[in-house]
């Protein structure tokens, strides 16, 4: 616990000294307050993975000195981080980095991962049988596309203050939690470094929305995600592979849902932003109009009401998975659980008919 509350102080302090630097010189300010996903009504500044970052290098090496085993793992998987992380850092800075040159970069540094921290998908439990994939011309591809996918996955749910945020950090404590079980250190530390910074952020971030994530933090806390656990699954058996699927799913179906609904729905392209993510309809039908004043304030409140949403339905996978980590039908059930409840509540809402419970009276 230690490493969380280093990592927590010095991203905190880190964070808030980015955010007075930022409104004093511009840099990395989200000056768009038009754009079909914005919710916000001032420029703030979006660079906040730079801190996360920042904070993760420093608790690490800070790690690597307590712990000397951990110093070649813990390099492999910041230099294959990095190269995700700058590309979407570039982009915060000049807006000019298109989403295929950071998938582009992201699926390099997921390669890299691969022979460097052999973080490789080499097996899938199937019920009570395991899948073994022994050719590298399926394992090589699958991996490359499963991390890119989730780092992805986690740039697609940051929309709203504290979302992507308290999804990760929830996640990372999981991994942490399991990775403890079955004594795998390296995934335990480096989860409790990135949760404590990414926390450390939080504080800022949720509800005020003083400083966003941006897309190098996105792209760094997914690129992470995806290689701990395929790390914790593949060099410990007795974690089902299902736990990895469920710890994810919400981030992973929500981007895959989307691709889906873009391009068969409404045949347009599976890149192309818009503004009904579930995230976006549970603002715009359910929170927006629950606040009667119209100034930044108000706007502000209800873009903060939005996220303990989906705080809550991620929990709904992340509580199982970590619960039932070995139970591999237990897990398979709760999946397809989570998609059913996913879709059933997307349905309702883009219908106008969400459940009672989850509408907000309007406040004068």
């Amino acid at each position: 616990m230690s490493s969380f509350i280093i990592s927590f102080v010095i991203s905190a302090l880190l964070t808030l000294l980015v955010i007075r630097h930022s409104h004093f010189h511009g840099a990395g300010l989200d000056v768009d307050l038009h754009g079909v996903q914005k919710v916000h009504s001032h420029a703030v500044p979006r660079i906040g993975g730079l801190c996360i970052f920042a904070t993760v290098i420093v608790s690490a090496g800070i790690s690597v000195i307590r712990t000397n085993q951990l110093s070649i793992s813990t390099a492999y998987l910041l230099l294959c981080a990095s190269v995700a992380f700058f590309g979407g850092l570039l982009e915060d800075f000049t807006r000019k980095v298109s989403p295929t040159r950071r998938l582009g970069l992201t699926l390099i540094a997921a390669l890299m991962g691969y022979f460097l921290l052999d973080a490789r998908i080499n097996h899938v439990h199937l019920g009570y049988t395991d899948l073994v994939i022994t050719s590298i011309w399926i394992s090589l591809p699958l991996t490359i596309v499963a991390v890119a996918g989730v780092a992805h996955a986690v740039n697609i749910i940051d929309g709203f203050n504290g979302l992507a945020g308290a999804v990760t950090i929830c996640m990372l404590m999981s991994l942490g939690y399991v990775a403890l079980q079955v004594n795998d250190t390296f995934v335990l530390v480096m989860a409790l470094i990135v949760a404590g910074a990414t926390a450390g952020f939080f504080i800022w971030n949720f509800p005020a929305g003083m400083i966003f994530l941006g897309d190098g933090g996105a792209y760094f806390l997914g690129f992470v995600l995806a290689e701990l656990s395929i790390l914790l699954v593949m060099r410990n058996p007795e974690v089902s592979s299902w736990y990895a699927l469920l710890l994810l799913i919400y981030p992973v179906f929500e981007t895959l849902f989307s691709a889906y609904r873009r391009l068969f729905l409404r045949g347009k392209s599976p890149g192309m932003p818009d503004g009904i993510h579930l995230h976006s309809l549970i603002f715009r039908r359910m929170v927006l109009w629950a606040v009667g004043r119209e100034d930044a304030r108000a706007l502000t409140r209800r873009n903060s009401m939005t996220s303990p949403y989906l705080w809550l339905l991620s929990l709904l996978a992340v509580v199982p998975a970590t619960l039932f980590w070995r139970q591999t039908w237990i897990l398979m059930f709760c999946s397809f659980i989570f998609i059913a409840v996913y879709l059933w509540l997307y349905a309702r809402i883009v219908r106008f008919k969400a459940p009672r419970w989850m509408i907000v009276k309007k406040k004068k």
